[in-house]
C-alpha cells in the first residue's frame, strides 16, 4: 500500500511540476510579447490616392515582412468615387492578417498583381468569402509577390453618400507599423504625369523623412484601427 501511495504522489508532484512549467512559460512569453510591443517602431506618411480607378495605379502601402511590419491604411470612398486600390509586397510566404474597420456598405477584396480575386468580403462570393474568413483570423497563406486591395460599396449602396474605412495587414508579429492616410486625390493631377524613376525618388524622400518618427508602444490591431481615424482629416 506505501508502494502505491508513493506512486501517486510521484505522479502528482510530476503533474505539479509540468502546470508550473506551463505557466512558467506562458509567463515569460507575455513578458517577451510586452517587452517587444515597447520597441515598436511607428512610421506615417499622408499621400493623396491616384485619381484613376486602375488596378496598375493602385496606391503603395508598404512592404508586409513576416514578423517585422504592420500596414495600415485609412481613407474613405467619397460620394460618386467609385473604387480604391492599394498595392503592398509580400517579402516571404506565411499566414497573412486583415483587420478592418468602418463604415457598414463596404467590400473589400484581396487580388494577386495580376488581377485574380483571391478572398472577398461580399457572402455571396463563395469560396472567394472563405478565403476572406480565414484572411481575417490569420489563416490564409500568401506567397511572396505583389498583391492588391481593392475597396468599393457593396452593390445597392448609395455612391452619394462617402464611406470611411480603416484596414491593417500583419503577417506574423511587428516591430515596425506603417501608417498611410491616403487623401482624396488633386483634381488637376494625372495618374500618368509622374515616372517611375520620380516615384522612386519620391518613395525614398517619404522613408527618408518617416524614418524620423520616434519609438513607441505598440497597439492591438483593434486599438490601432480604431485609433486610425483622428488620422484622416
Amino acid at each position: 500500500m506505501s508502494d502505491a501511495l508513493a506512486g501517486v504522489n510521484s505522479m502528482v508532484s510530476g503533474l505539479t511540476d509540468s502546470i508550473n512549467n506551463a505557466i512558467s512559460a506562458i509567463q515569460t512569453q507575455k513578458e517577451q510579447e510586452a517587452a517587444a510591443a515597447t520597441n515598436v517602431q511607428e512610421f506615417q506618411k499622408q499621400v493623396n490616392k491616384s485619381s484613376s480607378n486602375l488596378q496598375g495605379q493602385a496606391t503603395d502601402i508598404g512592404i508586409l515582412a513576416k514578423n517585422v511590419t504592420r500596414l495600415n491604411v485609412v481613407s474613405n470612398l467619397a460620394a460618386n468615387d467609385k473604387v480604391d486600390f492599394y498595392r503592398f509586397r509580400v517579402t516571404t510566404q506565411g499566414e497573412a492578417t486583415l483587420g478592418q474597420v468602418g463604415d457598414d456598405g463596404l467590400r473589400v477584396q484581396l487580388m494577386t498583381r495580376l488581377g485574380t480575386v483571391i478572398a472577398d468580403s461580399n457572402p455571396d462570393s463563395g469560396k472567394d468569402y472563405e478565403a476572406f474568413k480565414n484572411l481575417q483570423s490569420g489563416e490564409l497563406t500568401l506567397d511572396r509577390g505583389e498583391y492588391s486591395l481593392r475597396v468599393t460599396r457593396e452593390k445597392g449602396q448609395s455612391e452619394k453618400e462617402a464611406r470611411n474605412y480603416a484596414i491593417q495587414l500583419q503577417m506574423g508579429g511587428y516591430t515596425q507599423d506603417y501608417d498611410t492616410v491616403a487623401k482624396q486625390p488633386d483634381k488637376s493631377s494625372s495618374p500618368y504625369q509622374m515616372s517611375a524613376a520620380q516615384q522612386a525618388m519620391l518613395s525614398g524622400l517619404n522613408d527618408a523623412i518617416t524614418s524620423l518618427s520616434s519609438i513607441s508602444y505598440g497597439q492591438s490591431g483593434s486599438e490601432k484601427l480604431l485609433g486610425s481615424f483622428n488620422l484622416f482629416v
